[in-house]
C-alpha cells in the first residue's frame, strides 16, 4: 500500500533520476529507504549536496533557503525538493559526516541503512503526530523488515555521536507497530509477533 498517488510518485521518480544526472548528491529520506527494500515509494525527495553541489542547483533551479528549518528547498515539476548542506543543516548525524557512509544503489549515491535508519529516526521524532510522521515509522519499519541493517554498526554510529535514545526509541516503534505493517502489506497477526521479536532481540543482542 503506498501513500501517495501513483502520479506523483512516478513524477518524483522521473524528477530524482534527471537530478541524478545533473549533480553529485547523496540520497536520503524516503526514496533512499526504497532503493534498500522496494517497498513504499515517495512523493518528496531529500538530498544531501556539498557547497559546490548547491551552486550548480541555483543555476537551474528557484534554491530558496530556509534559515528556520535549516535546509534548501527547490520545487521540480510540482515535486518538492530538500537539500540538507554541511556546517547548515542540522540532521541527527552532521551532513559533513555523511560522505563517509555511502553506498552505491543502481547508479545513486545512497545513505547507508544504519546511518539511513538513524535520519529516519530523527525525522520521526520531530513530526511523531503528523502523516509524514506516520511515513517515517513505516520506513523505519521497512528498513528494518526488508532493508539489511547491521545492528551493530548501528549502535557504533550511535556510540560515536551520542544518540543512545535512538535505540530505545527504535524498539518502541517497533513493538508498538500496527499501521505500520499494514502498509507492508503486513495483515496476519502472528507473523507481525514474530517479526516483532526477531527485530527487537536483534536490536538488543548487537
Amino acid at each position: 500500500m503506498e501513500f501517495w498517488s501513483d502520479q506523483v510518485i512516478e513524477k518524483s521518480w522521473r524528477v530524482l533520476l534527471e537530478l541524478n544526472k545533473k549533480f553529485d548528491f547523496i540520497l536520503i529520506g524516503g526514496w533512499a529507504v526504497y532503493l534498500y527494500t522496494k517497498a513504499i515509494k515517495s512523493k518528496d525527495i531529500d538530498l544531501v549536496a556539498d557547497y559546490q553541489a548547491l551552486e550548480e542547483i541555483k543555476v537551474t533551479y528557484d534554491l530558496k533557503k530556509n534559515s528556520r528549518l535549516k535546509k534548501y528547498e527547490v520545487i521540480v515539476d510540482e515535486i518538492s525538493v530538500d537539500v540538507y548542506v554541511p556546517y547548515f543543516s542540522e540532521l541527527p548525524l552532521p551532513a559533513e559526516d555523511l560522505e563517509s557512509y555511502t553506498r552505491s544503489v543502481e547508479g545513486l549515491s545512497v545513505l547507508a541503512p544504519e546511518a539511513l535508519l538513524i535520519l529516519k529516526q530523527g525525522a520521526e521524532m520531530e513530526r511523531s503526530h503528523s502523516v509524514k510522521g506516520q511515513k517515517d515509522r513505516t520506513d523505519i519499519l521497512n528498513l528494518l523488515v526488508n532493508g539489511s541493517v547491521d545492528f551493530r554498526r548501528y549502535n557504533e554510529i550511535l556510540l560515536e555521536y551520542g544518540l543512545k535514545e535512538y535505540g530505545e526509541r527504535l524498539v518502541d516503534i517497533v513493538r508498538n507497530a500496527k499501521k505500520e505493517f499494514s502498509y507492508l502489506g503486513i495483515e496476519n497477526l502472528r507473523k507481525r509477533k514474530l517479526l516483532r521479536d526477531e527485530i527487537i532481540e536483534d536490536i538488543k543482542r548487537a
